[in-house]
């Protein structure tokens, strides 16, 4: 079976593939410091807890902090003795490369959206990911990854506000009843959430603009739903899509070992 794992930088994803589909995904916070042994313990606990009797025989990485790479390789290698495949990394083949600025490192898990995006919607697509950053990630017709747009993700703009400002305190996010706050709390849950569907709509438009073509937007992470309701600004909202997108890499790369 494959494990994919989903390294971002507040939590990590965990999900076993049957090569029909996901038996279970759990989560937990990403943690540099966290190591193979204590991965292997939390994850075989969670296995035996949902009487889960598998056997890993391959793995696959995407994460946006390399410092965890190195804890998660040992857990393959000494756990699974398998070598993970890691996205980013030369061995590991893309369907189709990115079309970038030569030297320009593009982020694993925007790669990864990316080949799951186009698999299931194919070209022309913005792909909206709701994580520490909020990213747009544009795909071209053949699939290739063809640049993006980087702002601050949701709860760290709460963050900093909090964090920046002493009278202000840290709040919630949600959708508020209404734009004009009476209150500093209600103020500020409107300020982030209306803002946050400001900066979509526009980043969208322009992208559509300086495209010239339609373009269908899908979005993904754990803040998709609340920017979802009431709103027609995505023509889905997948919270598998990562997890999706390392499979398919998975697929890809094993089929070119074995051809």
């Amino acid at each position: 079976m494959l494990l994919c794992i989903d390294c971002g930088n507040t939590n990590t994803v965990f999900s076993i593939w049957n090569g029909t589909e996901f038996l279970s995904t759990w989560r937990i916070e990403t943690n540099h410091k966290r190591t193979a042994d204590e991965y292997y313990v939390w994850l075989t606990s969670l296995m035996m807890l949902h009487d889960m009797k598998v056997r890993i025989g391959a793995v696959v990485i995407s994460s946006t902090v390399p410092r965890v790479v190195f804890n998660l390789r040992v857990l393959a290698s000494r756990y699974f003795d398998c070598r993970p495949l890691v996205v980013g990394k030369p061995e590991c083949l893309l369907p189709v490369a990115p079309r970038v600025d030569i030297g320009t490192t593009v982020g694993p898990d925007r790669l990864v959206n990316t080949v799951a995006g186009f698999d299931r919607h194919g070209g022309d697509l913005i792909v909206v990911d709701f994580g520490t950053a909020t990213t747009f990630d544009v795909v071209a017709p053949d699939g290739a990854y063809i640049g993006g747009v980087i702002a601050p993700g949701v709860n760290l703009s709460l963050e900093a506000l909090h964090a920046s400002a002493a009278a202000l305190p840290h709040v919630d996010v949600t959708m508020p009843e209404k734009a004009v706050g009476t209150n500093t709390v209600a103020c500020i849950q409107s300020g982030v959430f209306w803002g946050y569907i400001g900066l979509v709509e526009g980043i969208v438009r322009q992208i559509r603009l300086e495209r010239a073509r339609p373009m269908k937007v899908i979005a993904t992470g754990g803040l998709a739903e609340l920017f979802e309701q009431g709103f027609d600004l995505f023509d889905s909202v997948e919270y598998d899509l990562t997890i999706h997108g390392l499979r398919l890499i998975h697929d890809y790369n094993k089929g070119l070992a074995t051809a």
